[in-house]
């Protein structure tokens, strides 16, 4: 006789969410009582869905833990109107660390909040007409849509699609308001919505985050196919015609399980645009109801639809939806990144796009930007819009104001053209150390240095100007999209990187893994002899990550090799 199978056991996050749905914890108790200088664990997971990470600044601990809290805020398609940005950049001097940190996923994020101010910052949002709710945790975080106004007569229509499926897809609960905006001091005791479920996210929410992203051809410059829940916008007779569905893409992994990896986003299909909230919610349900919940690493979407494979994924959707979904209609992308400098828009008026290093908005001796934006949004009004690439546009600017605004970024030492060397423009990294809990190495505080150290080197073998997509992380998760970049340095150890090569410009091919362990000081070591090689071997017009996949793949690979994805 065969004996029955054991029980199979969740994570300790599952317990939990299944014990208080609401995700109230005893948050509200705990932020009224100033004796308390942290959250507990528990709570520090309910507080992500909050948009709410608790950290300590780790360049302290010899001197025992100080804790502080990073705030990300909700902004789907990195809108944030002239009266929102005003709050943000004055309440990030109020409660924060007085600086403004651009996500990768078009949000803002607030750094070095104390727990005395944590509930009045939030409050000042939320009053402010956005929200922190579903920034983080493990529901559907912001989504991506594209911000440059350039692109298409349909941004704005893709957009507001991007603003409908933020709101089909938010939690339900009513603790984020009590405990945020009404200041009540709810707990896991109190009797309020005691038997709440959410009724899309049911009673434990997702096994892990969610994430979606539009995009519009042929600009990728969302990296679309890294989404849980990628739509590419297809234009007929100058229409929006509706979106081909991708899904399961996902960045992160751990270093040395092998059952975690990056994977690009398979294509499922076309569907029209009245769909498209049935779409969202299908593929949410698919992760609620198939997503691991007895391993957090293995818990993405991506790895459900790896397992089971595309065609089980497209019938799942096709079953839960009642839509036929169409064969995928033709969709091409040249590049991702953004626009830089003064742009035209498709609707006359202009657009500015500012390089933001590391996406860290912020005063310095030589150039004082955070200054500078308050300034001009103050006095032109200008909106403001955030990129996936950590950089700023000021959009629907007319031609009498672009002299104005360029003159006050020229008087605090912000360049209008020419805002850096193009390797140094295309690069990206999280903020890693001294905040982020997950970081095993430094990214953002070592980048800007590293940049100018690669720029040297290109300068010294003859590549000077050449442009390469450059990405660093502190840890394998991934959050600046590393395995895109044409070089990618994922944080292994203190100092330690592993060193990837082989993305491409449209953001369409994953990289690979070249060295396992490569020290900081020993970059330029190894990027020279490679770099030399595809000066040498390079074909007319050809970029780094296409000669590493035409040469060097077939010569020097560590890992396996990844599915590319053609359009």
């Amino acid at each position: 006789m065969i004996a029955p199978a054991a029980p199979t056991k969740v994570t300790h996050n599952e317990e939990i969410k299944e014990a208080n749905p609401t995700l109230a914890g005893t948050i509200g108790s705990t932020l009224a009582n100033p004796a308390l200088d942290r959250f507990s664990e528990d709570d520090s997971q309910f507080m992500k869905f909050h948009g709410i990470y608790q950290q300590d600044d780790r360049d302290k601990r010899k001197t025992g833990k100080q804790y502080i809290y990073m705030v990300r805020g909700r902004l789907p398609g990195g809108v944030v109107t002239p009266e929102q940005y005003l709050v943000f950049d004055q309440i990030s001097k109020d409660y924060g660390n007085n600086t403004l940190r651009i996500t990768t996923r078009q949000g803002f994020q607030f750094h070095g909040v104390v727990k005395s101010g944590l509930g009045k910052l939030i409050k000042a949002i939320n009053e402010a007409l956005s929200t922190t709710l579903a920034a983080c945790g493990d529901v559907n975080r912001n989504v991506m849509a594209p911000p440059t106004p350039a692109m298409s007569p349909f941004v704005e229509e893709v957009l507001e699609y991007a603003r409908k499926v933020s709101n089909a897809l938010l939690p339900q609960t009513k603790a984020y308001h009590q405990i945020w905006v009404e200041g009540k001091q709810l707990d896991l005791a109190d009797e309020v919505e005691k038997d709440f479920v959410d009724p899309l996210y049911g009673k434990t929410y997702l096994p892990r985050k969610f994430k979606v992203a539009f995009v519009i051809p042929p600009l990728n410059d969302i990296d679309v196919y890294t989404n849980d829940l990628g739509l590419i916008a297809i234009e007929e007779n100058g229409k929006l015609a509706g979106f081909n569905l991708l899904a399961g893409g996902g960045m992160g992994m751990s270093h040395g399980n092998t059952e975690t990896y990056p994977r690009m986003a398979s294509t499922l299909g076309f569907f029209t645009p009245e769909h498209l909230e049935s779409i969202a919610k299908s593929m949410v349900g698919i992760h609620r109801d198939f997503g691991d919940r007895t391993n957090r690493k293995h818990a993405r979407l991506k790895y459900v639809v790896e397992e089971r494979g595309d065609e089980w994924t497209r019938g799942e959707v096709e079953r839960r939806t009642g839509i036929k979904l169409q064969p995928a209609r033709p969709a091409h992308f040249d590049r991702q990144g953004d626009l830089l400098g003064w742009q035209k828009q498709w609707n006359g008026k202009n657009f500015l796009g500012l390089f933001v290093e590391m996406g860290r908005v912020k005063d310095t001796e030589k150039a004082q930007l955070k200054t500078a934006l308050r300034k001009i949004v103050e006095q032109y009004r200008t909106e403001v819009r955030l990129t996936p690439s950590q950089n700023l546009l000021l959009v629907d600017v007319e031609d009498s104001k672009k002299a104005g605004i360029s003159s006050i970024l020229a008087e605090h030492g912000i360049p209008v053209e020419n805002q850096g060397s193009l390797t140094r423009l295309a690069s990206i990294a999280c903020p890693a150390l001294p905040t982020c809990g997950l970081a095993l190495a430094e990214s953002e505080r070592i980048m800007p240095d590293v940049i100018t150290r690669i720029d040297k080197l290109l300068a010294e073998i003859g590549l000077a100007g050449e442009e390469i997509v450059i990405r660093m992380t502190g840890c394998p998760n991934g959050c600046a999209r590393p395995y895109m970049a044409e070089i990618a340095f994922v944080g292994r150890a203190p100092n330690k990187y592993q060193l990837y090569f082989g993305g491409n410009i449209a953001s369409t091919r994953l990289n690979r893994l070249y060295k396992e362990n490569v020290k900081g000081e020993e970059f330029e070591n190894e990027l020279r002899p490679v770099l030399t090689r595809y000066l040498q071997q390079r074909q007319r017009g050809e970029r780094f990550g296409d000669w590493c996949a035409r040469v060097l793949w077939n010569e020097n690979v560590t890992a396996p090799e990844p599915a590319v994805i053609s359009n």
